[in-house]
């Protein structure tokens, strides 16, 4: 990779490890770049690099990913020196420090406290799953790490330098309808459709993504299509997925699965990649 890609959270189906299989589906040539499930942001850090595009929008519904980016974007020493503290306290409290920290209510907290809780549970929460509760609240154990990576440093100045020029936003994945424009490039990666057709493991939000959820990201893509925009999709390889975009171009990638309770299921799986234009195969 030509590229750093400065991720600075680990995150379910972070797509780091695909982006060589990406190049190919890129199209050649768009206007802005708007991502609507932007994650850990691994694809929105290459496109920026590579493509520099006109300009950038990332949204998310999850506010504590967006305040993170943010405080990245415009305080990002402070954000370090609140990340050391956090790791001198969990290596001296360990498990006692890490339970009161979780319990506590990030919006209770000001941006930069929150930002720094957000990336200190990340790094020392059990496989840097994100999941929360009915109520919104993180319930992920602590995880067995020695030392965990908590500060890096130079990653998050990497990242603060990319995403000066970029519009950050706290949105549901519809709304990037009233944003997008003809020749724009939308990328969404979604919650996956679980295999099994039943409820994911993984809970980015207190809201569920099925078939309801899904449906509705498909009926945008297809007025995107519309609109004369490029868009451009990955979901789980069922189908479900296959159905709801029959119409459209899907290749097929190989993903190794990084996050799950078993580690026997860690194992090579194929995904979709859905776009509305066609690329070499």
């Amino acid at each position: 990779m030509e590229f750093e890609i400065p991720k600075f959270v680990k995150w379910a189906g972070g797509k780091t490890q695909l982006l060589e299989q990406f190049i190919p589906l890129f199209p050649k040539r768009f206007n802005r770049y708007l991502e609507p499930f932007v994650g850990s942001g691994a694809v929105f850090f290459y496109i920026i690099q590579k493509f520099k595009p006109s300009e950038v929008i990332i949204s998310d519904s999850n506010e504590e990913l967006m305040n993170t980016y943010q405080i990245i974007k415009k305080d990002v020493e402070k954000l370090i020196i609140e990340l050391k503290q956090h790791k001198e306290y969990h290596v001296t409290k360990g498990k006692r420090y890490y339970l009161t920290i979780r319990a506590t209510n990030p919006k209770h907290l000001p941006d930069l406290e929150r930002a720094a809780r957000f990336i200190y549970l990340n790094k020392t929460c059990f496989n840097g799953l994100y999941r929360v509760n009915s109520k919104g609240q993180f319930n992920v154990p602590m995880g067995s790490y020695k030392n965990p990576d908590i500060i890096q440093e130079e990653r998050l100045r990497t990242a603060s330098k990319l995403l000066q020029t970029v519009t950050i936003k706290v949105m549901p994945f519809e709304k990037v309808l009233g944003l997008a424009n003809k020749g724009d490039l939308v990328y969404f990666d979604p919650p996956y459709y679980p295999l099994n057709g039943k409820h994911s493991f993984t809970t980015y939000t207190k809201d569920a993504f099925l078939e309801e959820e899904q449906e509705l990201l498909a009926e945008t893509f297809t007025k995107l299509d519309k609109k004369g925009c490029f868009v451009m999709e990955s979901n789980s390889a069922t189908m479900f997925i296959k159905g709801l975009y029959h119409t459209f171009n899907i290749a097929t990638v190989k993903a190794r699965r990084m996050i799950n309770c078993d580690g026997s299921k860690r194992g090579e799986i194929k995904e979709y990649v859905i776009t509305n234009y066609r690329v070499k195969k």
